[in-house]
This record gives structure tokens, C-alpha cells and sequence, in this order.
């Protein structure tokens, strides 16, 4: 629908403005001996993308990418839901460019990537199924990263609206069984408040069987008396998704340092990340926030070094 059209050229255009700042820059040093070293990036050549059936928002997220850094050419792994195609994911991929589109899905549609199609690197999440097929593979071709379920922690203070909290954290349940959320605060009212609130929220929720099975198992409420608290527990969960509904936060966010993608102030829920803000998406989950990153322009990028040494400095050196 025309609707439809102009929401993903309104993300489209916001995430590409966004992703065109990262893009690296080469270097070239010379030392006083006149020797050259230089450090160049060329784009990757060939690259797949895997989109679960209905998520045009998860292409834009990996292919505009892709697209800056300058890949020669993009294939595209869709799977159909209901034996059909998602025109909203067609009509982004014609956007992007994308000529290459493969009706596949599941751990057959990494194997096909890396054996038929025979890119050089993966990306994109997809089920248990297709993060243990990209495991498999890895080293035959690159991948982004191996996504576990997705996650949010939300810090909230007595200031907090415990019906937003809960509904970021439903939000969050409703994606998967597996899926975690946790409420990090200092006020055990609040903590009480949000899980009123989400049982009256949850009675009304299309995914309620999902969201609930979630926030039962996965779902966590931690008391924490101080600031330093609040930190170490963050940086130990090292989440996807931090959300800072505190009311005094810049101690806080000056000391976290494991987080995929953290949104401050109760303006900036989780949701706006996923979809039009314009950072990537694509984040480290399971922990894997302490030694990685987001999906970036740099993602799409390999480097070389350049080493021109002169008569002098080889024999200096």
C-alpha cells in the first residue's frame, strides 16, 4: 500500500543518513626515514542477506549498510510466510537494488548462501535454526555475529511511568519464548507497579501465550540501592537493548560500558531503534556486548595494510 511505501523511503532515508557518517577513512603515514605506510579498506564483494519472512525494516537494516560500504553484489534470502513473498520486504529490496532474491528460509538458506550462491559473508538473524546454521558455517564465509534471543533491560527510578516500563518490557517478551526482559530500579514500588501492570497489559495482547511464557521464565525484576549497583548489573548483562528511565542519568551512562544500543529518557522507547530512529538494529545479544558491536558500514569492509620501506630505512631499520 502507498502508506506502507512511504514509511520504509521515511526509514530508508533516515538510516542512510545515519549509516553514510561511518563510513572509514584510509590512512597513509610517513615516517622520517621516508618510509610509507598506508592502511586502505575495499568493500567485501559478494554478500547475503537473510530477512525472516515479514521483517522489511531487518532488510534495511543490513543492506543499507552493505550499500554504502560498496558491495558489488547483495543476494537476498527471503522466505515466504503462508506461500507468499512479503511485498513490503520485495518493494525494500527493489529500493536497495537487490536483483538477486532466493524464496528460502531456515538453516537451508545459510547453506545455500555459503555452497550455491557462495558469498563471502553473512548476515541477518533468524530462528535457532539459522544462528546455529551461521555457527556452522563460519570460517567457510564471514558472519555478522551468532544472535541469540532478543533482550532489554530498562533502569527505572520512582519518577518512572510503570505502564510504559511494562510495555517496553512486554514489547520486548512478545518476540519470542526466549526472549528476556529486565527491570533494573531502586524504587521497590515501581518494581511492584510494573508487574500490576503488566498482567493488566498482557489480557490484551495478541502474543500473550508467547509474551507471558517469556516473562516468566526470562523475565527478572532487580532491586539495586545505588547508582553503582544499577551499573554492575548492566555491565554484567551486558544487553542488546538498555532503556535509562532515570531521572538523573548522566552518572549512569558515563559508566556503562557493555550495551548494544542504550535509549535515554522515557521519550525513546526500544521500539523507535528498531524501526526509524537510524542506528543499526543489529546487536550483540547473550552477553556478547562486552567484546562486540553493532552492525555497521564497517561490517562490510576488509583492510589492508600497505608497507613501502626506502634504501635508507632498511638500513636504518
Amino acid at each position: 500500500s502507498p502508506k506502507i511505501k512511504k514509511a520504509i523511503d521515511f526509514a530508508y532515508n533516515r538510516i542512510f543518513k545515519y549509516h553514510t557518517l561511518q563510513k572509514a577513512k584510509d590512512i597513509s603515514y610517513t615516517d622520517k626515514l621516508n618510509n610509507n605506510l598506508k592502511y586502505k579498506f575495499f568493500p567485501i564483494k559478494k554478500v547475503g542477506i537473510y530477512v525472516p519472512a515479514n521483517l522489511p525494516s531487518t532488510l534495511l537494516m543490513n543492506a543499507i549498510p552493505a550499500k554504502i560500504a560498496g558491495v558489488d553484489k547483495i543476494i537476498l534470502a527471503n522466505p515466504r510466510l503462508n506461500k507468499k513473498l512479503n511485498p513490503a520486504v520485495i518493494y525494500a529490496a527493489k529500493k536497495l537494488g537487490i536483483k538477486e532474491i532466493y524464496s528460502i528460509g531456515g538453516a537451508q538458506a545459510i547453506g545455500s548462501l555459503t555452497y550455491i550462491q557462495k558469498v563471502d559473508k553473512i548476515v541477518g538473524p533468524g530462528n535457532i535454526f539459522v544462528a546455529r546454521a551461521k555457527k556452522e558455517v563460519f570460517g567457510e564465509v564471514g558472519i555478522d555475529m551468532v544472535a541469540g534471543p532478543s533482550e532489554v533491560s530498562i533502569i527505572g527510578d520512582k519518577n518512572s511511568n510503570p505502564d510504559w516500563i511494562a510495555s517496553d518490557l512486554i514489547a520486548q517478551a512478545e518476540h519470542d519464548i526466549f526472549a528476556q526482559s529486565i527491570l533494573i530500579s531502586d524504587d521497590k514500588n515501581l518494581i511492584n507497579k510494573v508487574n500490576k501492570s503488566l498482567k493488566v497489559q498482557l489480557k490484551k495482547l495478541p502474543k500473550k501465550n508467547i509474551a507471558f511464557k517469556s516473562l516468566k521464565k526470562f523475565g527478572l525484576a532487580i532491586f539495586a540501592k545505588t547508582k553503582k549497583q544499577i551499573v554492575d548489573a548492566v555491565n554484567t548483562i551486558a544487553p542488546e537493548h538498555l532503556e535509562i528511565f532515570f531521572h538523573n542519568h548522566k552518572e549512569i551512562i558515563n559508566n556503562i560500558e557493555n550495551a548494544g544500543s542504550i535509549f535515554i529518557g522515557k521519550f525513546s522507547p526500544e521500539a523507535m531503534g528498531d524501526y526509524i530512529a537510524g542506528p543499526n538494529h543489529v546487536l550483540p545479544t547473550s552477553g556478547s556486548a562486552k567484546f562486540s558491536s553493532g552492525l555497521s558500514v564497517n561490517d562490510f569492509l576488509k583492510r589492508h595494510s600497505l608497507i613501502k620501506i626506502t634504501k635508507s630505512g632498511i638500513e636504518r631499520l
